[in-house]
């Protein structure tokens, strides 16, 4: 089997994973890449515009829907987008070597897979807690929780564009965290909106530095399109709790890997 043909697999698997779980896109598709000899670099830049293009579709849907809360997304998008972009300023003209930039990214990206891995673990526990106490919500008055919110973006701006890894399960766990009186779906729908902007600038920015495989990211997207088209229709059918924790053992699995 050809490598295009290894690609256009992964991608649909990747993609089926993603419309089955909510989660799991960069943080599967980023170490694949890696497997097949593909660049740290490269591989991120080119995780995160797959990633932009894949979840477009979902801003449709979930504004269709009302799933989006649009006051968070700008919020979000007020810290992650400066980040996003300063970030990419510092891996242009920051002169670090290739070595070097592909063995901070490694690390990041093992780094940010535990942190997923655990969040995706956690998930349920953090939620039943947000629910349970009322504890953000009784701490921070709304200029406070707006501030919240831009700090995050910030974290998670920074995060993305550098390991491509952490908008899905990371910032899905710390918008429950931090709106836990919201309907989960509209925290989902309100995840996603702010994952393709921002996802798409670092993508696009990560393609201006030279870091975006146009060949491979076709042959992702050939992919991944039917296989999220299938996995979301199938959710449903699946138990969550099963899925999840194999996900989750396997990210740990990875991401200990790059950092040991």
């Amino acid at each position: 089997m050809d490598l295009q043909a290894v690609f256009i697999i992964s991608g649909l698997a990747v993609g089926f994973i993603v419309g089955l779980t909510g989660v799991g896109g960069g943080s599967l598709m980023t170490p694949i890449l890696l497997q097949f000899g593909i660049p740290p670099t490269a591989a991120v830049g080119t995780d995160l515009l797959y990633a932009a293009i894949t979840k477009g579709g979902g801003i449709y849907v979930h504004n269709k829907r009302r799933n989006i809360d649009w006051r968070v997304t700008w919020l979000l998008a007020a810290g992650s987008l400066p980040a996003t972009v300063a970030t990419l300023l510092v891996l242009k003209f920051g002169n670090f070597d290739t070595e070097t930039l592909n063995s901070v990214i490694k690390t990041g990206l093992g780094i940010t897979l535990i942190l997923t891995a655990l969040a995706i673990v956690g998930k349920q526990k953090l939620l039943d807690f947000a629910h349970r106490n009322d504890v953000w919500v009784a701490r921070m008055n709304p200029r406070q929780q707006a501030i919240a919110t831009i700090v995050t973006g910030l974290i998670l701006g920074a995060v993305v564009t550098i390991t491509s890894i952490g908008a899905g399960a990371i910032g899905t766990v710390a918008l429950f965290l931090l709106y836990p009186l919201l309907p989960t779906v509209r925290l989902i729908g309100t995840e996603i909106a702010h994952a393709v902007p921002l996802t798409l600038i670092a993508g696009l920015g990560h393609a201006g530095i030279g870091n975006v495989d146009w060949s491979l990211l076709g042959n992702l997207l050939i992919g991944s399109l039917p296989g999220i088209y299938v996995g979301s229709n199938l959710a449903h059918r699946v138990a969550d709790h099963h899925l999840r924790p194999a996900l989750a053992i396997m990210l740990l699995l990875i991401g200990g890997k790059m950092v040991l």
